[in-house]
């Protein structure tokens, strides 16, 4: 299934957005805002779609971050490989992640996320290859297929747009395939599902294998801008951090965790100068939002688009 007609005209203008974005803001600033859209969105994938709270997709965006800067430092993979290498570690590790949170449900579901997401910081604080509190730094961006330099921010710059929208679409066609049309069933009325035939276990599986691969590639997408990778990437407030974008921009939306990433990341930006008070206006900003949307920016904006229709 394609995009409805209002789904086109948003599509067209993020679009637009992306291209004209370096134009107007500094471009490494909107790369990272693209980084974390990815990852709301891989996020919103699972809670949005199939009704999963997670409390541990640091782990995903951070292994993805380390094993892309490992990759491209220590190994010389090409930045397409370096990314791949990411997405395929947060597959690897949504896997194992996975199968052992969907036995359960609801607030356990989200606690076992978080106590794995923490045995897997531990392990990034003591692994040699993360080099420790220092990280990986100094990660090169290479050379695109071995020819095109990543050097100069404004290449750089297009190839994390082509990612970021390929991973976009990706999500898009997910949701909108009948594969995701069991997905919200589960979400809605899982006895029900399963009392239809579905294996509702192993949909929820390739679902969160799904969102961590992605997360994955915004982590290693992320190392490649920034040429480094270190503990905040895995760590606890990061998962808390994307859920604030999901949340903010409109759960179970299609562009409200773009939306959302674009607000918190702005927010973290150009509120800096005023120190530890940028917690508490995100706090404040967070509160008022909730209260005047309650279905995100984006879900009430659509609400009154569909009533003005």
């Amino acid at each position: 299934m394609g995009f409805s007609r209002p789904q086109a005209i948003a599509f067209l203008v993020m679009t637009a957005l992306v291209v004209v974005g370096p134009a107007v803001l500094y471009p490494v600033f909107v790369m990272n805002v693209l980084c974390f859209a990815l990852f709301a969105c891989a996020f919103n994938l699972l809670i949005g779609y199939v009704g999963l709270m997670s409390f541990g997709h640091a782990a995903y965006f951070g292994m993805g971050s380390y094993v892309a800067a490992y990759t491209a430092k220590v190994w010389g993979f090409t930045p397409e490989l370096a990314i791949l290498a990411g997405g395929l570690t947060g597959a690897a590790l949504g896997t194992v992640f996975g199968w052992l949170a969907i036995r359960r449900q609801g607030i356990y579901f989200a606690m076992i996320t978080l106590a794995l997401a923490q045995m897997n910081y531990f392990f990034c604080v003591e692994a040699p290859f993360t080099g420790g509190e220092n990280g990986i730094q100094q990660v090169p961006r290479g050379h695109l297929f071995g020819l095109i330099s990543l050097q100069p921010d404004i290449v750089m710059y297009w190839l994390v747009a082509l990612v970021f929208l390929f991973g976009f679409l990706l999500i898009h066609r997910v949701v909108h395939s009948p594969f995701g049309q069991v997905l919200q069933a589960i979400r809605e009325n899982e006895p029900r599902a399963v009392s239809l035939g579905y294996r509702t276990d192993d949909y929820k599986l390739v679902a969160f294998i799904l969102s961590a691969a992605i997360a994955g590639v915004a982590g290693g997408t992320k190392a490649l801008v920034f040429g480094i990778a270190t503990l905040t990437d895995v760590h606890f407030s990061m998962s808390g951090e994307v859920v604030l974008m999901t949340l903010l921009g409109g759960l179970g939306t299609i562009f409200g965790p773009a939306m959302g990433a674009l607000v918190v990341t702005a927010m973290e930006n150009y509120l800096a100068q005023f120190g530890a008070w940028v917690t508490v206006t995100q706090g404040v900003i967070f509160v008022a939002c909730v209260v005047a949307f309650r279905r995100g920016i984006i879900g009430e904006l659509g609400g009154k688009l569909r009533l003005a229709l």
